[in-house]
């Protein structure tokens, strides 16, 4: 078995080389995003780069594609400093993956992809009534990446909406229960199944099942 070299990878057509470095990492988690312009038109896009930054305080990291005039999204959370995060079901994960096409700025992909907006009192960007684990946050920090364009998004959540029973006794939540879907690369749209749960890891101490 031999090596792929950068050199190989960068001579690939190009939607070769996009599904395969997007599907590399193995599964990535699953949002819809939400938000809200200063002129009160909302946006909604699918992302599949959230990743955990801290719990305290909760931060969450976001990457987001270079800025295009037909996407509203970097903007609206640059200009209201909120936004929110939404799991995606299997019931309308079709969808929610439409919410990525390249429709006109001022479009709210909630309207046109068939989506509720459900709203905390006093904060303004829009979540999805139809998830069932959803995430307020207000933006804490962005950073521009020179190595490709794109821009991390720093974001502290604020808020949690989700029923007690997606949440365990111990503070997890159960995505299980709750759903949630998962994505392979770009386009393909998995369950999670669980294998189990294991204890604390210790020095000198065997792995223990705890589910």
């Amino acid at each position: 078995m031999e090596s792929i070299t950068s050199a190989q990878i960068q001579l690939m057509e190009k939607n070769y080389r996009i599904n395969l470095i997007n599907s590399l990492n193995g599964y990535k988690s699953l949002n819809l995003l939400g938000t809200i312009s200063a002129e009160g038109i909302t946006n909604l896009c699918i992302v599949s780069s959230v990743f955990h930054l801290g719990a305290n305080p909760p931060l969450l990291g976001m990457v987001i594609r270079p800025e295009r005039e037909h996407n509203d999204t970097l903007g609206n959370i640059k200009s209201t400093g909120q936004y929110s995060l939404n799991n995606v079901l299997p019931e309308w994960y079709m969808q929610a993956h439409q919410t990525s096409a390249g429709y006109p700025s001022g479009v709210s992909e909630f309207e046109i992809c068939g989506f509720d907006e459900y709203y905390i009192n006093g904060f303004n960007a829009p979540l999805v009534k139809q998830s069932t684990v959803r995430a307020g946050l207000e933006l804490r920090e962005v950073l521009d990446m020179k190595a490709n364009g794109t821009t991390i998004v720093i974001g502290e959540i604020v808020h949690i909406v989700a029923d007690d029973s997606m949440i365990t006794s111990d503070g997890m939540v159960d995505h299980i229960k709750a759903g949630t879907m998962t994505i392979a690369g770009l386009d393909t749209y998995c369950l999670p199944q669980l294998v189990g749960r294991l204890a604390y890891a210790k020095p000198d101490v065997k792995p223990q099942k705890v589910i």
